[in-house]
């Protein structure tokens, strides 16, 4: 069943190391719904998803999953989402399909089984090297298994930072496919890059718009210790 809930945000302000990133920030993500970020380097794109996925909390505002505030129920909100940062987080020793179950484990995805894992494997073309232990993939090929943890076991909200990092056209297109489907399935999508994706019918946020003002040194920081995703 597809879920109606809304994933917003309202009146955010942040500071990293004294510094205000963004204030007066709002967005709404529904169903089938895609938000890319966009703005210059240290405008706050990383931060922005950093906050939507809970790892920090903003000085002021609140972010709400139906409502209901991130901070009310944290565990509820991680379980809901899929957060891909910079780093891979590639094992040496474990070999893709074994990255992709632990991942799904980890999820509490592990009950899609071989199913699930081989449609992840198959999702980003890697089917192929799946028995390849991660010492040996290209940078192109460990990013692609770190995506693939999108398929392997499915969640409502994809948080994705620069996903695009590494991977040729080819690869990118991949990724254009596994977001339209988990789109089309009623999944959410935020997302920050460097280059154009095709997200037909997405919205854009440039928080460029969230101009800081002259900075008060009475505030400081987007606080909270930062948990796993």
């Amino acid at each position: 069943m597809i879920s109606t809930a809304l994933f917003t945000g309202h009146d955010l302000l942040c500071l990293r190391g004294g510094r205000l990133v963004f204030q007066d920030l709002d967005f709404q993500l529904a169903a089938g719904g895609c938000l890319t970020l966009v703005g210059p380097n240290g405008s706050g794109k990383s931060t922005l998803l950093r906050l939507m996925a809970g790892l920090l909390k903003p000085l002021r505002g609140i972010i709400a999953w139906d409502g209901v505030s991130l901070g009310q129920d944290p565990e509820a909100h991680r379980a809901r989402l899929h957060y891909v940062g910079h780093l891979d987080a590639v094992k040496a020793s474990f070999t893709c399909r074994e990255m992709l179950a632990f991942w799904a484990g980890l999820r509490g995805g592990g009950g899609m089984g071989v199913a699930g894992v081989d449609a992840a494997l198959a999702a980003f073309a890697i089917d192929a090297i799946a028995d390849v232990p991660g010492r040996f993939l290209s940078a192109g090929q460990r990013r692609r298994l770190s995506l693939a943890r999108l398929v392997a076991a499915p969640a409502p909200l994809w948080l994705l930072d620069e996903p695009t990092v590494g991977l040729d056209r080819a690869s990118v297109a991949l990724l254009e496919d596994a977001i339209a489907r988990h789109r089309a399935q009623g999944g959410r999508v935020v997302l920050s890059t460097h280059i154009d994706l095709a997200t037909p019918g997405g919205d854009v946020l440039d928080l460029a718009a969230f101009t800081p003002v002259e900075e008060d040194e009475s505030l400081d920081g987007c606080d909270g210790a930062e948990d796993a995703a």
